[in-house]
């Protein structure tokens, strides 16, 4: 493993090591923040959304967290994560996640999902500054895990 590669082993690592932290009450909302550039790009099935990174960010980061909480998450695994640098400052990560979820009727429920990030390195330090998802809500829908 390069350099680079394990950079954005570890940065992942502690992105998913900070969501689970959010599950049982601790959010370092700070830390997932500084995990973006000043701007970024989000684009899922249904369109492109172009962010901030500024305080509205932070306030949906905090409604996110509350938000997979209150559907019963109870962790996000990732199972692996897949690197391609494409120059020397800009890097693709393929990162195969696997959610764990309570259902309301006391069932538990595995999604295993791919987000690819786009990653930046600025002063020696990643920074997201794209990602492309599936369809979450379709998904969390088809499990009954929202309506």
């Amino acid at each position: 493993m390069d350099n680079i590669e394990k950079k954005l082993e570890d940065f992942f690592r502690k992105y998913e090591a900070r969501f689970n932290e959010s599950l049982v009450g601790t959010i370092d909302i700070e830390e997932t923040a500084n995990s973006f550039t000043d701007c970024f790009i989000g684009a899922n099935p249904f369109g492109v959304l172009c962010g901030k990174n500024d305080d509205k960010f932070r306030d949906v980061i905090t409604q996110g967290y509350e938000f997979y909480k209150s559907i019963g998450t109870k962790s996000m695994i990732i199972d692996s994560v897949k690197v391609s640098s494409l120059d020397e400052y800009h890097s693709m990560a393929k990162v195969h996640w696997r959610s764990f979820y309570n259902k309301k009727d006391g069932r538990e429920e595995l999604i295993e999902f791919d987000v690819i990030y786009f990653v930046q390195m600025i002063d020696e330090k990643p920074k997201i500054f794209a990602y492309i998802t599936g369809d979450e809500q379709g998904i969390l829908r088809e499990k009954g895990l929202i309506s």
